[in-house]
């Protein structure tokens, strides 16, 4: 009885009580039409045709009446959008095959004409119509919410939540399915790729699943539309509802360390070695000789005194500050190449973006001083920690541009010679100026050893 009270009580909360009103009174004056109207054929039979027309007309006057002032009351309060739904339906196998079954009873009946069959035929046939309303009933009120993590890498799975809730305050829903709508969009997959299965989803409730996701391939991914599909209740019928949800994911390029990053790693690190082992003028502590220091470095003295070779240590004067660059710019041979060559160029052009998330990544580990920049992208000179994200975030939406003559990136470049700089280009050899080159370490797609 409790339970009874507190449904009465939520739906009297949420009701709009002039709609309440209207739809009340619109139903008593209509049922006095309605017993006017027998009133009127009841004095026909029996020959007053006065009181007759009378009654008739005034049920004519009190249903016009609803019609005036009450319908259009309650028609600004429907919710349409719950007569918008579109369902799609499909026969599944089981159905054809009770379809089937109805077919040779109702042949069999109408041979025969028994009225066994015939009620046969018609329990039939109302439980695919009741099929059809409770399939219905399971798909209405239902919103769906897709949350994905916020930082994606390509190739990675990801932990992704889906969400379903059952707005209805009485009934439940069951045997659910969620997968991703078909779009005109070109896109390398679609963000579900296997259907979510819900096999219960109480009244006015919400239930959540995690999934494993992974987007194969950087870029920004789209779906503006998602299914929910049931089968439910005996199977004949799947029908299904679409839903506008409109869910973007930006993914990262992969940073997991692919052959062209290892390849190119141990010369990078001796070109970093090279910079940052400028030694200051303080002294910063004396040691213990190992075979691979130079022995400028032993302290003869120190080493007298202890018996052993001593060896100096000196402070840093400065930490080594990295410049990353991406040459989104096409050589001229890529520029004016044919269509046919497009496929190729992308391929370059993915190989260049990996090789500088990998970098990227490899200084944020080591959480270097990092600097980002690309044509039109500038990053500022900090903890590569702290702009990481940004870094990527370019990287995920970079895309080719045509060959620069004015070689305007590389301009910029020489204008920093304090600046470590990683150039990641598709330019041929010999296309760096000696002003950038002298202070750069250079990967170039067809030599990726640099």
């Amino acid at each position: 009885m409790s339970a009874v009270k507190s449904t009465i009580a939520q739906f009297w909360a949420k009701a709009d009580r002039p709609a309440v009103r209207a739809f009340l009174l619109s139903i008593t004056a209509l049922t006095a039409a309605l017993l006017l109207a027998l009133y009127s054929g009841a004095a026909a039979e029996i020959g007053q045709l006065a009181l007759a027309s009378t009654s008739a007309l005034a049920a004519l006057a009190i249903a016009g009446w609803v019609g005036v002032t009450l319908v259009p009351v309650l028609a600004k309060r429907t919710p349409l959008r719950w007569i918008g739904y579109k369902m799609e339906y499909r026969i599944t196998l089981e159905g054809w095959i009770y379809l089937g079954g109805i077919l040779l009873v109702a042949l069999a009946a109408l041979n025969t004409g028994n009225n066994l069959l015939f009620l046969i035929l018609a329990s039939l046939i109302a439980l695919v119509l009741m099929s059809g309303i409770l399939s219905s009933i399971t798909l209405s009120g239902i919103g769906m919410r897709l949350v994905l993590p916020e930082h994606i890498f390509a190739g990675q799975p990801v932990r992704a939540m889906v969400e379903l809730e059952n707005e209805k305050l009485t009934l439940p829903s069951f045997s659910l399915r969620v997968e991703a709508a078909k779009t005109n969009q070109a896109q390398a997959a679609a963000m579900l790729e296997t259907p979510v299965y819900f096999p219960y989803l109480p009244k006015h409730d919400r239930v959540q699943q995690t999934i494993p996701v992974t987007f194969a391939r950087r870029g920004i991914y789209r779906q503006d539309a998602f299914r929910i599909v049931t089968r439910f209740p005996f199977g004949f019928l799947r029908k299904a509802r679409r839903l506008s949800l409109q869910t973007e994911a930006l993914v990262y390029p992969s940073v997991e360390p692919t052959a062209d990053y290892l390849e190119i790693l141990p010369g990078l690190q001796g070109a970093l070695e090279s910079v940052t082992k400028g030694r200051g003028q303080d002294l910063y502590a004396l040691r213990d000789y190992l075979p691979t220091d130079s022995a400028r470095h032993v302290h003869w003295k120190a080493s007298a005194r202890s018996g052993s070779l001593m060896v100096r240590e000196f402070t840093r004067e400065d930490d080594c500050r990295i410049l990353l660059v991406l040459d989104p710019h096409l050589s001229a041979e890529e520029s004016s190449s044919l269509k046919s060559g497009v496929s190729r160029m992308s391929e370059r052009f993915e190989r260049a973006v990996t090789i500088c998330a990998s970098l990227a990544w490899h200084f944020y580990e080591s959480n270097s001083l990092l600097q980002f920049r690309s044509a039109g992208v500038e990053t500022p000179l900090a903890p590569a920690d702290e702009i990481i994200f940004a870094i990527l975030q370019h990287l995920a939406i970079a895309q080719p541009l045509p060959r620069d003559p004015g070689q305007s990136l590389m301009a910029d470049l020489a204008a920093s010679p304090e600046l470590f700089k990683i150039i990641v280009t598709s330019q041929p050899h010999g296309s760096v100026p000696a002003s950038v080159w002298s202070s750069s370490y250079v990967v170039f797609l067809d030599d990726p050893a640099g």
